[in-house]
């Protein structure tokens, strides 16, 4: 099963769906800044918000990593998981330019199986095989409390939404 989405228009389809409120999140391997690798359990007893985006490089996502950067910051027991895949030197070069320290970045260069499982691996398109544009809320113990996939990639994600249902 694939979803759609539209680049300024043009449809691009995603593989899969994201995971629905109420379902546990599937397990993951990301490369951190550092080069290491994590996982879900690298995350354990912490709340979580998963900004998922196709690229720091464009608008869009970059204004999405900074508003969750600062809407992140008073709150307690919540990690940012900001997943694309740019490569880690990248994402570090961004959010020390933008002096960005809230949240955690994760890419895909090694493994691009948490678009597959997630379902925001955008199959075709212009953009094809960088993730989709969503938002995944989940509690302490990897519930899914909201979820959106943002149907045209080039809009933002419902942020009011994603911090309500922390």
């Amino acid at each position: 099963m694939s979803q759609k989405v539209t680049l300024q228009g043009t449809p691009c389809h995603v593989v899969d769906r994201l995971p629905a409120r109420g379902e546990r999140l599937p397990d993951f391997r990301l490369t951190t800044a550092d080069l290491g690798d994590a996982h879900l359990s690298s995350y354990a007893g912490k709340r979580k918000i998963f900004n998922i985006f196709p690229s720091l490089d464009t608008p869009t996502c970059a204004l999405s990593v900074q508003r969750f950067n600062s809407e992140v910051e008073s709150l307690d027991n919540v990690v940012l998981l900001q997943v694309s895949a740019d490569l880690p030197f990248a994402q570090s070069r961004f959010c020390n330019a933008k002096e960005l320290g809230n949240g955690a970045t994760l890419s895909m260069m090694r493994d691009k199986s948490f678009a597959k499982r997630y379902g925001v691996l955008l199959e075709d398109g212009p953009m094809a095989g960088l993730c989709a544009r969503a938002v995944i809320v989940a509690d302490e113990n990897d519930i899914v409390q909201h979820s959106e996939l943002v149907y045209e990639l080039s809009g933002e994600p419902d942020y009011k939404a994603a911090l309500t249902a922390l």
